[in-house]
């Protein structure tokens, strides 16, 4: 598993941007980057600067991402007909941590991926314990029963924190979700502006 757990809100700081929307967020109170050299003055960055950061920031919003499993996905909407980074978003959205996430069952993209992982997750009444698994459109979600009481789920379903979108329904008291559809980019609730036709660009030059 990658190591990127324990470090996460160092992309925040890298980026200069609350990626997540938290609170607790360090950018919150320490605007400049990382490390020794955080508060440098900021050079021009050139094209390539632009779309690789584009390309960190919204991989590393959904948490664990490889840079294989990203790049894997962005080739799979490149291959799909329409508009490849609407594509991108959408398979992005469809993967089982980030519908786990919007629904609010755990509090960020790292828990959702872990509480996958740890086989807490039923899709359609079945276990799936594989965070990237393609939820399709009128797939249902549950919390597994024995799961239900766990502070994490608790404390994620009651906080105000965040909304869930409108191409999810939640049932709260059945602790289950359905994927009404993949979304489009306007649709998604990011914290921050995510730019996926700079990541196409990125990956097409």
């Amino acid at each position: 598993m990658s190591k990127r757990h324990s470090a996460k809100y160092k992309l925040d700081r890298r980026m200069g941007e609350n990626i997540w929307g938290r609170p607790k967020s360090p950018i919150n109170t320490r605007s400049y980057g990382p490390g020794q050299h955080g508060q440098r003055r900021k050079s021009k960055v050139s094209d390539f600067g632009l779309q690789l950061r584009a390309k960190q920031k919204l991989k590393g919003y959904y948490g664990n991402l490889t840079e294989k499993q990203f790049s894997r996905t962005y080739e799979e909407a490149a291959r799909r007909k329409g508009n490849t980074s609407e594509n991108l978003i959408a398979l992005l959205e469809s993967r089982l941590d980030a519908v786990v996430y919007r629904a609010k069952f755990v509090p960020t993209p790292f828990a959702a991926r872990q509480f996958v992982n740890h086989g807490h997750v039923l899709v359609n009444g079945k276990r799936v314990n594989i965070p990237s698994y393609r939820v399709k459109a009128g797939d249902v979600v549950t919390v597994r029963e024995r799961s239900r009481n766990m502070a994490l789920v608790l404390e994620a379903l009651s906080s105000g924190e965040r909304d869930t979108p409108d191409y999810i329904t939640v049932d709260v008291k059945g602790m289950s979700a359905t994927f009404v559809r993949a979304p489009e980019l306007a649709e998604v609730p990011y914290p921050v502006k995510m730019e996926p036709n700079l990541v196409v660009e990125f990956y097409a030059s």
